[in-house]
């Protein structure tokens, strides 16, 4: 019998396959940042490559803000306010509740980040403590805001949801650590305001940026994933 010849495309192909794997298993949401800033040409091209991301149509409909340095610690500190006085009114609803596995899922994770921060269950105000540490970016030196297109409904909302994920590997590929935050759309007027968004573009999440603090405890933990037999139903053979 003779061997099967692997072409040099094949192989291109397979080490193409294997560096965005990698990538994939690298990424991980940081929770304490660095105080170092991510230099300019590395966080251009961190945003460049997330451009390519496919869209309805083409008419990608993301319109990101992106505030350094003393501006993330003042939006910070309006958003800090609203969280600890308001209920917030997002742009877009939230899940309207979590059940089943969904419901396991987020406490795992939950549940997971309390332990490395040795906040105990029934510590309801150490939780809430860390929870205001979203609106403060964990201290990020940068983050961004992603908004979409009012008329574009869930389909550029969808749209926004690949921008991130190309966001966050790319970011990853790059050194840089993140951290995508719905949290912050929870509260869009303070965010609004501060970045003067018109009406007719709707807040969808942040992303807050920089390098990781090695050493912090939060960011000793990762989340799991389940398998693709949990995830995929396969319809007819290959």
């Amino acid at each position: 019998m003779t061997a099967a010849v692997v072409g040099t495309d094949d192989v291109a192909s397979e080490e193409r396959a294997d560096a965005f794997t990698e990538v994939l298993a690298d990424r991980w949401s940081c929770r304490a940042f660095l105080p170092e800033p991510v230099p300019t040409d590395v966080l251009r091209r961190m945003f460049d490559m997330a451009q390519r991301t496919a869209s309805w149509c083409n008419t990608q409909p993301w319109h990101v803000y992106v505030a350094t340095g003393g501006p993330v610690r003042d939006l910070a500190s309006r958003l800090v306010d609203s969280a600890q006085t308001s209920t917030g009114n997002p742009d877009i609803a939230p899940p309207e509740k979590y059940v089943g596995v969904y419901r396991e899922r987020r406490r795992e994770a939950g549940f997971a980040l309390y332990r490395s921060l040795g906040i105990e269950r029934e510590d309801r105000e150490g939780r809430a403590q860390q929870m205001l540490k979203n609106f403060e970016f964990f201290n990020a030196p940068h983050v961004a805001i992603i908004t979409t297109d009012r008329l574009q409904g869930a389909y550029g909302a969808i749209d926004c949801g690949g921008y991130v994920t190309n966001l966050l590997n790319a970011a990853t590929s790059l050194g840089v650590a993140t951290i995508p935050q719905a949290a912050i759309a929870m509260h869009p007027d303070p965010v609004r305001a501060y970045f003067d968004i018109p009406d007719d573009r709707q807040i969808v999440c942040a992303v807050s940026f920089g390098y990781a603090d090695a050493g912090h405890p939060a960011n000793d933990f990762r989340t799991t994933r389940a398998s693709v037999d949990e995830a995929v139903t396969f319809v007819g053979q290959p």
